[in-house]
């Protein structure tokens, strides 16, 4: 194992100073709030019910914002190394787990645009399952992973052979994208059209497929390769292997409460701890995608960081909305939980 450190912590001092006022003069301002709300509470001639709710309230907020601030009293941000990391023969492998609940409420297009960049992560794949939890036991759903299968073989060469940053299509295919289009040639150009004619009809298929997209509470357990390395990493080179792809559907009956995220997690876990029984997962929800293919390779500068605490469990991205996704990536140590 290296000596040397994979990611390093530098605290923002200049920031640091600038919170540090600001937090001072805002506790002085909600302090002196305070001592206005109860010096007439008790003594002035208000109406004491209206006056001690808003008072009850201003309490609420300020314990609230004490919450929030421990994070900005030492601002501090972490740079990582990827580069240090040991050779991707050594990488250790991780399993990749993605929740869906309902088609009508979570489009399914969004759902498999999730699948399809964290099948491009950035990640040797053979160390790398993907496993989607459909809560919803539709039929759309498991339709629409197949047809992402079928696009990902070409998606993901392309993606690998040009370095694309954003491989979520959907959001590749958007003004997201024009970063990773500029100065390119006119063999990439014409490539490129070919992959978003092939999106497009792929997108096409998964949202008129006819298929009944409502949700089945009474059903089985249902699990599906949808694409077996063993069988296919034979053929294939590096840039055209993908991970493991496994869809998932736990049995669910009405008579018991078992409707939550949590209970789906659980389901994963124990489908890839026999199926592939990686030390580490990363979570991602189903309307998000990792806007970064070197996310899990980063995480990786914290979790295999000789001078890191073994006792380290996860690293979390931070978390951005924007118009037409949002972005996590959390890994955690499959060791610490309980299966």
């Amino acid at each position: 194992m290296a000596t040397f450190s994979l990611h390093t912590c530098t605290v923002k001092q200049s920031r640091m100073v600038t919170n540090r006022l600001h937090m001072f003069f805002h506790l002085t301002a909600i302090l002196a709030l305070l001592y206005y709300r109860f010096s007439h509470l008790f003594h002035g001639d208000v109406p004491v019910f209206a006056w001690g709710l808003i008072t009850i309230s201003e309490l609420i907020f300020t314990f609230l914002w004490l919450l929030t601030q421990p994070f900005r009293w030492r601002p501090v941000v972490w740079s990582v190394d990827p580069e240090k990391l040991p050779s991707h023969e050594d990488f250790p492998a991780i399993d990749v787990l993605i929740c869906t609940a309902d088609p009508q409420k979570e489009p399914v297009i969004e759902v498999m645009n999730t699948v399809l960049s964290a099948m491009a992560l950035d990640y040797p794949p053979e160390k790398m399952a993907v496993y989607l939890s459909d809560d919803g036991g539709a039929a759309v759903t498991l339709y629409a992973m197949k047809e992402t299968c079928s696009f990902a073989r070409v998606w993901l060469p392309f993606c690998r052979k040009y370095g694309i940053k954003t491989r979520s299509p959907e959001a590749y295919f958007s003004s997201f994208g024009d970063d990773d289009r500029l100065l390119r040639s006119d063999d990439f150009n014409r490539e490129e059209e070919k992959i978003k004619s092939t999106y497009q009809i792929f997108k096409r298929s998964v949202e008129n497929c006819g298929l009944d997209d409502s949700v089945v509470h009474d059903r089985p357990p249902y699990i599906e390769v949808i694409h077996d390395t063993n069988k296919h990493e034979v053929n294939e080179d590096s840039h055209t292997k993908m991970p493991l792809l496994v869809y998932v559907s736990r049995e669910k009956r009405p008579f018991h409460s078992h409707r939550f995220k949590a209970g789906a997690l659980n389901a994963l876990l124990r489908v890839s701890g026999i199926m592939s029984n990686a030390p580490y997962i990363l979570v991602l929800d189903c309307d998000m995608y990792c806007n970064d293919p070197t996310s899990a390779r980063q995480a990786m500068c914290f979790h295999l960081d000789p001078k890191m605490s073994p006792l380290l469990s996860y690293v979390q991205y931070p978390r951005f909305s924007t118009m037409l996704v949002r972005t996590i990536s959390m890994m955690a140590n499959q060791d610490q939980l309980t299966r």
